[in-house]
């Protein structure tokens, strides 16, 4: 097992700060011509986010993965992340399990809580139900995983007796818990033996480094195998060959995205200049400071794979399409040649 690096996105449409005016439709387009880009400059991993927003419109990542299963050969695609408490877990299952037979086994599933709430009105759930809804479906699409009959019983559906779930993949899909680093999450996904998959958007190296120690110390404690617990990072980013003026191209947009949905933003890039910096974690710069950057974050959290959101905030779709290309041919051949071995051990 070598370091994985690799994008995700949840798809940009409207206008961007510099005029670009993207469909929802072309959003689509787009992400699939990211996805055969970042195959071919050799990632390993690119994942598909759920909103279900005008600024954000790739609301079934699975659809996503089936069309991108069909155009790729190697490179392991993922849902990132589904927001199971508003899913079904058969059918997202049923759906990834097609993608997962027609990729030849490439497909993951990181499953979440969501970090927004449209899903729940959209679909009909109650908001008072957030964690229980998220802890019972895990539980379901876990079952699922481990057999093709199943039996469940649960206060969110009518009970299942024995019932058939296919198609079947050759093997069990690789199933992720996510989350933004909630500690009760990271201690839920280690008793359980899953795979944590961090949402990181602020913070220190050290300070995820201590929710790592958290994750492993919680799986020792529940008598997991260390060979079942993993650890990945998606976060913001954006490469450049210029890294000053990466920064600020990343600035802009990143604004612009947390002013589109309400969020707090900068209003001027001194504010957040220590996020961006070593020791932040906007990975946002020239290739040699971002592949320094992810080295050092393995130092602290040990993990296996980082992958970072690049088109926010409207981004032009070139300068995702440029900044892919670099994470691809430069910054991954020297995280690569430092941790590789690190990582296999």
């Amino acid at each position: 097992m070598s370091f994985e690096l690799g994008a995700y996105s949840f798809g940009v449409a409207g206008r961007s700060p510099d005029g670009e005016v993207v469909s929802t439709a072309q959003a689509v387009w787009n992400m699939l011509e990211q996805i055969r880009l970042a195959e071919q400059v050799g990632l390993d991993f690119y994942g598909v986010g759920e909103h279900h927003t005008a600024a954000m419109p790739v609301s079934s990542p699975a659809s996503v993965i089936n069309a991108a299963a069909a155009i790729t050969s190697t490179i392991t695609l993922s849902t990132a992340v589904s927001v199971l408490s508003t899913d079904d877990p058969i059918r997202l299952y049923q759906q990834i399990a097609t993608a997962a037979i027609v990729s030849g086994d490439r497909v993951e599933i990181i499953a979440g809580r969501g970090s927004s709430t449209d899903s729940f009105p959209l679909f009909g759930h109650d908001l008072g139900d957030y964690d229980r809804l998220y802890a019972d479906k895990l539980g379901l699409l876990l079952a699922i995983n481990d057999s093709e009959r199943v039996s469940w019983e649960s206060p969110f559906r009518p009970p299942l007796e024995d019932a058939l779930i296919v198609p079947r993949p050759e093997k069990p899909i690789p199933i992720w818990l996510g989350t933004g680093g909630n500690p009760p999450s990271t201690v839920r996904a280690a008793r359980a033996g899953l795979p944590v998959s961090y949402g990181i958007l602020s913070g220190t190296p050290q300070y995820w480094g201590q929710m790592g120690t958290l994750y492993r110390q919680a799986g020792e404690q529940a008598g997991v195998e260390p060979s079942k617990l993993a650890i990945s990072v998606a976060g913001h980013g954006f490469i450049g060959r210029d890294g000053a003026a990466a920064k600020q191209t990343f600035f802009r947009h990143e604004s612009a995205a947390y002013a589109a949905s309400g969020r707090f933003a900068p209003r001027s890039y001194a504010e957040v200049e220590a996020g961006y910096a070593p020791g932040g974690m906007v990975f946002a710069g020239d290739p040699s400071e971002i592949a320094d950057r992810i080295i050092d974050l393995h130092h602290h959290l040990g993990h296996r794979r980082h992958f970072l959101q690049m088109d926010i905030g409207g981004m032009p779709h070139a300068q995702v399409l440029s900044s892919i290309e670099l994470l691809g041919t430069e910054v991954a051949p020297r995280v690569h040649a430092e941790l590789d071995a690190r990582v296999a051990q």
